[in-house]
């Protein structure tokens, strides 16, 4: 789904790299309802009463990558990769937050839903998602990234080749991969 076409959100970037702060002004409104549209998927499934909702993820995510010390932006694709990588940040401090909390003398799980790992897996505990990610990123970082811009961004294979600089056909292989490698970590880590 996308709200803004990519060369409008590319030329507010190169503009806004220049310097131009109304160019930087207009990126969040024109990326807003495409950012909470991905934002609302991450909570499919939660339960009432859930204290982290898709609009503060979404402005939580903007903060960390519009401050000072924020990084470079080349396009829309790589935007959306930056927050998807922020958001992902966001949810899992979040969820760490959470988890240090004792609800009944056990730990309270956070989970997201997702295409990680078929049936069986519609809804992912956010933090054993981010550790798989992690052991992803050590075997394969190529694999990690693009789960990142697949799943946290969002991203059509087609845009997560061109961010990657590889052909859709590898994203397709990739995409397959991580999906079966995080599904068969996922399920060790629930039990039996």
């Amino acid at each position: 789904m996308t709200v803004a076409g990519s060369g409008d959100v590319t030329d507010l970037i190169a503009r806004a790299r220049l310097g131009e702060s109304a160019a930087a002004n207009r990126l969040f409104p024109l990326l807003y309802e495409e950012l909470r549209a991905l934002a609302r998927s991450f909570f499919v499934g939660q339960r009432p009463g859930e204290t982290l909702q898709p609009t503060a993820l979404v402005h939580e995510a903007w903060i960390r990558l519009s401050g000072p010390n924020g990084p470079a932006v080349r396009d829309r694709q790589h935007l959306m990769a930056l927050a998807a990588r922020s958001m992902r940040q966001v949810l899992v401090d979040h969820a760490r937050a959470r988890h240090r909390i004792k609800r009944d003398g056990e730990f309270e799980r956070i989970t997201i839903a997702g295409p990680i790992g078929g049936e069986g897996l519609a809804a992912i505990d956010l933090l054993a998602l981010d550790e798989a990610m992690r052991r992803l990123a050590e075997f394969d970082s190529s694999k990690a990234q693009l789960v990142e811009l697949r799943f946290f961004a969002g991203l059509s294979g087609e845009e997560a080749a061109k961010v990657l600089g590889v052909s859709p056909s590898t994203v397709d292989r990739d995409w397959r991969f991580a999906r079966a490698w995080l599904a068969h970590e996922l399920r060790g880590q629930q039990g039996p």
